[in-house]
Order: C-alpha cells, then sequence, then structure tokens
C-alpha cells in the first residue's frame, strides 16, 4: 500500500465513519416516532369493525330495550328546556290519538341487513364526521336499529324522541341517521359539536 492511499483513505475515514453513525443513530431516532402508537391502532381497528359489522336482528324483542344513562348534573336551563320538549310531545301525542279514533300503530321494526358504514353513506353522513356518528349511536343504542327506550319510548340507533319525528320510519337506520344528521348540524353546528356536548352531558 503507497503513501497516497493512506492518505486518500485517511481523508474519507472520518467522514464515512460519521455517516454510518448518524445513519444508525438516525434510524434509531426516527422509528419510535414513525411507529403509530399500539392504542391508537386498537382503537382505530375496532372503530372499522364496528361501522362494518353486518347488522343481524334479535330474535326477543325485550334484547332491543336501552336504558338511559341518567346524567349527573343538568343546568336549570336544560332542565327547563327538556321539560318543555317532553310536554310539547306529550301534547302533540295527545292531540293526535285524539284526532285519530284508532291509535297510530309503532312503526315496523327493522330487518333488512347492512352496515353503519353502509347507511350512513346512505344517509349522507360525510365520512369525516362517522368517527362522531359511531362515538354517539354507540352510546345511544350500541348500533342496534331497532333499539328502544324502556322508558321514554325513543327509537333507533340515535334515539328519537318521540319516534315519530323521524321521517319514514325512525327503526330504518337511514332514516334515523338522515333525521339525526339534520338535528345534529341544526342543534349543534356539526357533528363535531353534537360529540362535544354528548361527551360533556353524556346525552344530547
Amino acid at each position: 500500500m503507497n503513501s497516497a492511499s493512506v492518505s486518500r483513505w485517511s481523508r474519507f475515514k472520518v467522514p464515512v465513519a460519521v455517516l454510518a453513525v448518524a445513519g444508525i443513530f438516525g434510524g434509531a431516532v426516527v422509528a419510535p416516532l414513525a411507529m403509530p402508537s399500539a392504542p391508537a391502532d386498537a382503537e382505530s381497528m375496532a372503530f372499522q369493525q364496528r361501522i362494518h359489522q353486518e347488522f343481524v336482528p334479535n330474535d326477543a324483542p325485550e334484547a332491543d330495550l336501552v336504558y338511559a344513562e341518567v346524567p349527573a348534573e343538568i343546568s336549570q336551563d336544560e332542565q327547563r328546556r327538556v321539560k318543555a320538549e317532553e310536554e310539547a310531545a306529550a301534547a302533540k301525542k295527545a292531540a293526535e290519538a285524539e284526532a285519530s279514533p284508532k291509535a297510530a300503530a309503532a312503526p315496523p321494526k327493522y330487518t333488512g341487513g347492512g352496515s353503519p358504514a353502509e347507511w350512513m353513506a346512505a344517509a349522507g353522513i360525510a365520512e369525516s364526521d362517522w368517527g362522531y356518528v359511531d362515538y354517539i349511536a354507540s352510546k345511544e343504542s350500541g348500533w342496534n336499529p331497532n333499539a328502544t327506550n324502556a322508558s321514554s319510548g325513543a327509537c333507533g340507533l340515535i334515539q328519537a324522541n318521540p319516534c315519530s319525528k323521524v321521517p319514514g320510519s325512525g327503526y330504518d337506520p337511514v332514516d334515523n341517521l338522515r333525521w339525526a344528521n339534520g338535528y345534529a348540524v341544526g342543534r349543534y353546528g356539526s357533528w363535531a359539536g353534537a360529540y362535544a356536548f354528548w361527551t360533556s352531558n353524556h346525552w344530547w
């Protein structure tokens, strides 16, 4: 080996060593930052599984009953609003019963198939809102289109109360979600707003 080749190697030895060390440590530093977290992956997988699960109706009607969570505290304004809505709904129901000699039958239960993802798409809900809808529907009905509140009679995926306020059928998941979309946007400005209210109050 002559002195010229040794001096060339000496000149490149330090930069090559620095690059090698930087590559090793750089990869070690970047890799953890690039890896998704396990809880986020598990949550995302559970969400995808829920919204793509095919619906199968329950055999027993009792299996469709849901029991509402009672919020710990409701402001006086909200109590007055809820009471006024309940009184208006009761008055409307009484007036309808008076006007009609034969009481209207409850809407038929949903026996079709489909999945929450298909229902949300058919109801025209933006895919970017599906996470919010999933959260509320999971809490309200467990994604059961035939869910019926044991005490109030609220029905469907999003628990419309009274059930008759849903154009079409309160038990039809697409009708229920179309109505809920209008309610979420009209009352809370968006599904994100509805979600924020639900997480703070445990109802909407």
